[in-house]
């Protein structure tokens, strides 16, 4: 596929490095030429210098035969990202997509506009990260999550700590345990010492593994027993930092939430936050990686604490500095792909990156159109897939135990109709079912044969 990414920047650099790897024809745009050279020494495309919103340097980049263009300058370079987007599809590019950062162009009327304008997806990085964030509030026994036909499956993450029973168990004992207590659920997969393992019969759960778990809503419950986990209630929540995630993050959760203090460094952003934030949102003017100032905020007294500065290192360490505080539950924006895994390892419950939340997005439109949708969960290379199966593909002849599915990859659960179970051997998929499939990234595309 031949894919041109106007934007050198970390969300352009990131996609880059992550479609070069999938054998794509990638082409990078960017005005910026030691962006350019940064991005060619670590990943195998062909730079370009220039402006993306000029004809001329979208013709010399190859958009009048490309498959997918992707507009991702940062998020002040909205309008170029939109310009572009909207040229290279009148000069030929198949699909296109623009990163933006306004929350009024996803509204439905709007979005059917920029539609007809020839742009096939907007996305928002700061308000995807924001919504996961909630998400994890609501959610506070795993580090990620996500749901299937809203909610019938539950993919979550748990880290097994010192409590939980599981601890020593291999697959088949922890198998024959469920069967007794009857829960139906699906291990996909266990993140250890930066590694992600499909599980066997005989593998056995260790300390601090990152456990992947499809189930059924209803056992959902029971399964956090068995992790030691269970779900605290937020009602308290402080957030380090008032960047656009922090104050969209403030504003949701504002109108569930007894209380939400928002800490920021800067004092002309904390009165600008004071007059759009709703009333219930107490804006202070402090630093935040000062332990004494927490203390000062009471921060005791919150049940979370979520840190989204510019800085990786930064929520990193104020959200080690809350937990021994005593904060329940923890959240950082970690951009840094490489400090996601020394987060978790120093006691952060939750990490959120929007490269990785936008790369899910982006990634779909290199595969067939069966795909609803493909989320990366964090502490994990790997990908979780929502297919949409249609009729008569390889993946209906037969049942799954004879199907020859690739090693490294696992379907988890299935959505037929109103019905949701998990897979198994034995399973039959059919025309139509919605299917949870989790795969390391190099089957992905093997994995997707399958549906098509």
């Amino acid at each position: 596929m031949k894919i041109v990414i106007a934007g050198a920047g970390e969300v352009g650099s990131h996609l880059a490095k992550m479609l070069s790897n999938e054998s794509n024809d990638i082409t990078v745009i960017d005005s910026d030429q030691e962006r350019l050279d940064a991005l060619g020494a670590i990943a195998d495309v062909v730079t370009v210098e220039g402006n993306p919103s000029t004809i001329h340097t979208l013709q010399e980049a190859g958009t009048a035969d490309a498959d997918l263009f992707i507009a991702v300058n940062p998020s002040d370079s909205q309008d170029v990202n939109i310009v572009s987007a909207m040229l290279a599809k009148k000069l030929g590019s198949k699909k296109v997509t623009a990163r933006i950062n306004n929350e009024e162009y996803l509204s439905y009327e709007n979005k059917y506009l920029f539609t007809e304008m020839g742009i096939d997806l907007l996305f928002y990085p700061e308000k995807i990260a924001a919504g996961e964030i909630a998400d994890l509030l609501k959610r506070t026994a795993s580090t990620d999550s996500m749901d299937f036909a809203r909610g019938k499956l539950q993919m979550a993450v748990f880290k097994l700590e010192e409590e939980s029973s599981l601890l020593g168990m291999n697959m088949a004992e922890f198998s024959q345990l469920a069967a007794e207590d009857g829960m139906n659920y699906r291990v996909v997969a266990i993140a250890r010492n930066n590694q992600t393992i499909i599980p066997k019969f005989d593998t056995k759960f260790k300390y601090h593994d990152l456990v992947f778990i499809i189930s059924k809503r209803e056992g959902m419950d029971v399964l956090m027993k068995y992790i030691g986990k269970k779900n605290i209630e937020v009602n308290n929540l402080m957030i380090l930092g008032g960047s656009p995630i922090g104050e969209m993050v403030a504003r949701q959760m504002a109108k569930e939430l007894d209380s939400v203090k928002l800490i920021e460094l800067n004092k002309e952003k904390c009165l600008d936050l004071s007059e759009k934030l709703p009333s219930n949102v107490i804006v202070v003017n402090g630093d935040g990686r000062n332990s004494d100032m927490l203390i000062e905020e009471s921060i005791k007294d919150f049940d979370a604490f979520v840190a989204v500065t510019n800085s990786s290192e930064t929520n990193i360490l104020a959200c080690v500095a809350a937990k021994s505080l005593g904060v329940a539950r923890t959240i950082a924006e970690v951009e840094n792909l490489e400090y996601i895994r020394l987060a978790e390892s120093m006691g952060v419950d939750a990490v959120i990156n929007k490269k990785l939340i936008t790369a899910g997005r982006i990634f779909k439109f290199t595969l067939s159109n069966k795909v609803r949708f493909i989320k990366y969960m964090s502490g994990t290379n790997a990908e979780i897939l929502e297919f949409i199966v249609a009729p008569d593909t390889k993946i209906t002849k037969v049942p799954l135990k004879d199907m020859g599915f690739p090693c490294n990859a696992i379907i988890g659960g299935i959505i037929r109709g109103n019905e949701s179970f998990i897979a198994v051997g034995d399973t039959q998929i059919q025309a139509y079912d919605r299917v949870a499939v989790f795969a390391l990234p190099e089957v992905v595309k093997e994995v997707d044969k399958f549906f098509r």
